[in-house]
């Protein structure tokens, strides 16, 4: 089935042979859905801390990072803006021209109140002659909308999402990947020094690197701290064939496969090369002005606290399963799996070698926040590949539809993952556990695409906080809705959050 030119083509991007046949195998299989034994709710999968229980993580985050451990912020930023503008690209292609629908005269209501009005208002200016405010009232309605979204104005329809402006502020504008710079001064910077490590898509690594160059060394004398920011790119070795309709391999007009982006699960990998005791993952999208930054920073440091204490305990036990623990220690420490990590031996035998097994993995603790109706994953206590049950991430494409049960603690389910991560990726012995070892390959997802008018099967890796992170001990901690404020169109950003 593979030509000579496939097999060229497979070794440039790093994929081997049998990635492919295994890929291939998926799409004409499927995924199995996951079984699930419950949605996680508050004392059943979910802590929520007390005042005095926050303040005492606080205090043990404070001196783990005091202890000179490292610490990295992890920013997945590859995504381009395009589906913030999907409404405003629609208005430019619509065949009228006044602002009709509640979207578009909601945009155009309150153009002042966005962070890029005053950068609009210059690039038409230069283009049109006339400012916003001109073109509007002459009803030139869509020429305010390209300049936006066209490279010959802002270019913000492909520009990405982590390079747009957001909050005004007094000495200026900020884009989200500024304000992740101050998240990481506030609450991940240890020695003095805040890592910071953005994934960024090939074709903007050059403009990041620029706007990180320029802005940098501002916040590092606003808050006395040194940064170390660092970049990668999705490796094209987790690229995923796409395929026909049939499961045969889907090919370009020339007679080459045709790959995609395997999804976010592809992060895995560059987060796996990431040197650092403990990794805070968080969406791009998900930042607030300074104004509303407390709530943020304070239970960012009550998760790392939750994770910390956890660690800790894990590490103790590991040691004494290395010294020989006594029946009363493994007694003890099987309680602890089963009560604090939330592993539920379903019948498996609970000895010596099964508790190491469950102690000696990568940890993270997940905030949760109230379910709201927002789009995404939530936490649920699920059955694993040997048996056991225990806290993951799904996503509502693990879940089969069909199962009315399923769908009841699905749509009902009390919490939302807001993509609110720390992980803890180092053993007890201070080396690195090998990531991609711990992913479920048995997650991903197939979806319905097409490319020049044909259909076609896309091929999703796990999810990074899905299936990619299946076999990690995980816990959920509830944390306030103050602390989850995406931006999914370019109409949130008139939210009050965002003002």
């Amino acid at each position: 089935m593979l030509t000579q030119q496939d097999l060229k083509q497979l070794a440039q991007k790093g994929i081997s042979e049998q990635q492919i046949e295994t890929q291939l195998g998926q799409f004409k299989t499927g995924f199995p859905f996951l079984k699930l034994e419950a949605a996680a709710a508050i004392g059943h999968g979910i802590v929520a801390p007390d005042a005095t229980a926050g303040r005492k993580y606080v205090e043990t985050w404070q001196q783990y990072k005091a202890a000179g451990r490292k610490v990295v912020k992890f920013v997945p930023a590859s995504g381009a803006a395009s589906r913030m503008f999907k409404d405003m690209f629609a208005f430019v292609d619509a065949d009228y021209d006044k602002p009709t629908t509640d979207f578009e005269k909601k945009y155009f209501d309150n153009i002042q109140k966005f962070a890029f009005y005053q950068e609009l208002d210059a690039v038409c200016q230069k283009n049109e002659g006339k400012g916003v405010k001109e073109l509007m009232a002459a009803g030139n309605y869509k020429a305010v909308a390209a300049n936006m979204l066209k490279a010959e104005g802002l270019n913000y329809g492909q520009l990405p999402k982590g390079l747009l402006l957001f909050h005004n502020y007094p000495e200026g504008p900020r884009t989200p990947m500024e304000e992740h710079l101050v998240e990481g001064a506030l609450y991940a910077a240890s020695n003095g020094e805040a890592h910071v490590h953005f994934t960024v898509s090939h074709e903007h690594m050059e403009l990041f690197k620029q706007k990180v160059a320029q802005k940098a060394d501002y916040y590092a004398k606003k808050y006395g701290i040194h940064y170390d920011i660092s970049f990668s790119e999705q490796k094209p070795s987790t690229d995923t064939v796409a395929a026909n309709p049939d499961g045969t391999p889907f090919r370009n007009s020339d007679g080459s496969l045709l790959f995609r982006p395997g999804g976010h699960g592809a992060l895995i990998e560059n987060l796996n090369e990431i040197d650092a005791d403990i990794i805070f993952v968080k969406n791009i999208d998900n930042v607030v002005p300074d104004r509303l930054k407390q709530d943020t920073v304070a239970w960012k440091q009550i998760i790392a606290g939750v994770l910390v204490s956890l660690q800790q305990k894990a590490f103790e036990y590991l040691r004494l399963l290395d010294a020989g623990a006594n029946d009363a220690q493994l007694k003890e420490m099987a309680e602890f799996v089963e009560k604090c990590l939330c592993v539920n031996p379903m019948g498996a035998k609970v000895d010596a070698d099964y508790l190491r097994k469950k102690l000696n993995r990568p940890m993270r603790v997940c905030g949760v926040v109230k379910n709201v109706g927002e789009p995404g994953g939530g936490p649920f206590l699920t059955y694993n590949q040997d048996g056991t049950v225990s806290l993951q991430i799904l996503e509502s494409s693990q879940i089969d539809k069909s199962n009315k049960e399923y769908m009841e603690m699905f749509t009902k389910g009390t919490h939302f993952n807001p993509v609110d991560l720390v992980c803890a990726v180092k053993n007890y012995k201070g080396e690195a556990f090998d990531l991609p070892k711990y992913v479920d390959p048995t997650t991903g997802f197939i979806s319905q695409k097409s490319k020049s008018g044909k259909e076609l099967q896309a091929l999703e890796l796990p999810g990074l906080w899905n299936g990619a992170m299946s076999d990690w001990s995980t816990v959920f901690v509830e944390v306030p809705l103050s602390t989850f404020n995406p931006v999914k169109t370019v109409n949130d950003l008139l939210r009050d959050q965002h003002q």
